[in-house]
């Protein structure tokens, strides 16, 4: 199985699925987005093609994978897209190289791991998956990503694909949010930042999303209405254009042109 797409050409976007997800979660994304971008999408260890992998129990652990995947694709500079978990992996990258990120797409996430006023504790999930197993669980995770729940037509590829993740890698994605927190790093991010939150979101509540909006230098934020925490999938109509409007706007596209620029060169 593919483990990683690379399509398109222009500035290189860079696409980073969230928990129990994997790269064909931005299928709806990919054809869009390559017609003006070089769009990376690879499966996280632990998930997707890579689900016989043991994903790591840390975000810095996912981040320094990410990084370390696309300097072996020899690739710089790009552009940044996170969802859910993917989000905090994309806040810990902007952090750890802010100079290699040029635009920023925080999605559905928040600078705080242990999730509060999540649907239920992360906690509670480990201990569900220890004691049940990881179907029914998944079952209920994925559900509430929908506002249609069970009854929207992405769920079935949704839950199949939470399904191949094993129980190990389970409780090491939960584990790995719970310990992380970025809440007072924030101000260590230089890209030009789109925040984008489903305004049905059960996983990230508002406060998470103000704390992005106020603590990241230079943010937009864009709240959609009646959507749940996969609006990607749910609207992705209106994810897409927000996305392409930040990307393409001349604030984005300045620095952009001045990374490009060598010494001497004018901007």
């Amino acid at each position: 199985m593919m483990n990683c797409l690379r399509v398109g050409a222009g500035p290189t976007l860079v696409l980073v699925h969230g928990f129990l997800s994997g790269l064909t979660y931005w299928d709806k994304q990919v054809e869009l987005f390559s017609a003006s971008f070089d769009v990376v999408v690879f499966d996280l260890p632990g998930f997707g093609s890579n689900a016989e992998q043991t994903c790591p129990d840390t975000i810095e652990n996912f981040a320094d994978y990410v990084i370390n995947k696309l300097s072996r694709l020899g690739i710089e500079e790009f552009h940044l897209i996170g969802h859910s978990m993917g989000g905090m992996i994309a806040q810990e990258i902007a952090i750890k190289i802010p100079d290699r990120v040029i635009g920023l797409v925080l999605y559905a996430t928040g600078p705080v791991g242990s999730l509060p006023g999540r649907f239920e504790p992360i906690e509670y999930s480990i201990e569900r998956v220890k004691t049940e197993g990881t179907h029914e669980v998944a079952r209920d995770t994925v559900k509430t990503w929908f506002t249609e729940g069970e009854d929207d037509p992405d769920y079935a590829s949704g839950i199949a694909m939470a399904d191949q993740v094993k129980t190990e890698s389970y409780i090491n994605g939960l584990l790995a949010m719970s310990r992380w927190r970025a809440l007072e790093r924030l101000d260590k991010v230089e890209a030009k930042t789109l925040i984008i939150w489903p305004d049905s979101d059960r996983s990230y509540m508002w406060e998470q999303i103000e704390s992005l909006w106020r603590g990241i230098k230079a943010t937009n934020l864009a709240v959609v209405p009646q959507a749940a925490h996969n609006l990607h999938l749910e609207k992705s109509r209106i994810f897409n254009l927000l996305v392409v409007d930040f990307l393409k706007s001349d604030e984005v596209q300045h620095r952009l042109r001045c990374e490009e620029c060598r010494p001497g060169d004018l901007v």
